[in-house]
Order: C-alpha cells, then structure tokens, then sequence
C-alpha cells in the first residue's frame, strides 16, 4: 500500500476504530460463530456460513487498517506557503472571475462538500508544487479542460 496522508486527528480517530475491531467485533462475530456451530451440520448452517462472511469481511477491513496506519504520512502545515502541499488552503480563481478555496488533504478525509479535496484527485494532483499566480488546467471526467489560477496559498 503507498503512503496515505491523514491528520492526526484522523489517525487517532481510525486508530481507536481498528481497537474495537479487533477487540469488541471480534469477540462478537467469535460468539456468533460458536452459537452456530451448536445448531449441528455446518454444511447447511446459514448461520454459520452467515457469521464466517461476516468474520471474513472484517479481517479484511481490520488488514486495510492496519496497512493504513503503518503507512501513514501525518500532514503537518507547512511553514513554507511558496508552494501547493498537502494540508494548505488554496484559493482558485476560475475563468469566470469566481474565487474557489480548496484544502489539499488525503484521501481518507476527502470531503469536497467542506471544500476537502485529496491530493490525488484530477484538482489536486493538478495543484500539487505550483506557486501563487501559476495557471493550472485540469481534465474534467467528461473530457473538457478547465483552467484555474492560483491567487493565494495558506
């Protein structure tokens, strides 16, 4: 898995997720298991077949987790604002003259409802290292370039 970046906040947050999935999600899905096995043949035991997806689904997010926080890149604010980085606020001016403020963050905290954009969307992979007053244009998903200026960086 590459390096994700992710607040402290955040980290902190799926940290204590990943804690109560391998503990409380993990005794709980190991008590349906055992109470399923008392129902007799597990060939036909919806039950039991029931509780090992949902055993099989967890360990799965429980590896996810744990490769994402072994693979963490904390953003720390940049003291140096010459250049776009992970964790500074962008402010873009469109061709029509509108003003847009983007923040560059991970993926795992990616909310362009909050104006959160990740590094390696279309937008941000575009502004990454640019400097204030730099033009940069950005493929849309349908296919049409749109250009953005950069007025400010903080």
């Amino acid at each position: 898995m590459a390096q994700s970046y992710i607040s402290k906040e955040k980290l902190e947050e799926v940290k204590a997720h990943l804690q109560e999935l391998k503990t409380t999600k993990r005794f709980e899905i190991a008590e349906r298991l055992k109470k399923a096995k008392e129902f007799g043949d597990l060939s036909e035991n919806f039950e039991y077949a029931h509780a090992k997806e949902d055993q099989e689904k967890l360990e799965k997010e429980i590896f996810d987790l744990e490769n994402l926080v072994k693979n963490a890149q904390l953003i720390t604010k940049s003291r140096a604002k010459d250049s776009v980085s992970v964790g500074l606020t962008v402010s873009l001016k469109t061709a029509s003259g509108d003003i847009l403020r983007y923040t560059i963050v991970g993926s795992q905290e990616a909310d362009p409802s909050e104006n959160r954009i990740s590094n390696a969307s279309p937008v941000g992979r575009a502004l990454l290292g640019k400097k204030e007053g730099d033009v940069v244009q950005v493929l849309t998903p349908k296919g049409k370039k749109v250009s953005y200026e950069i007025v400010g960086i903080e």
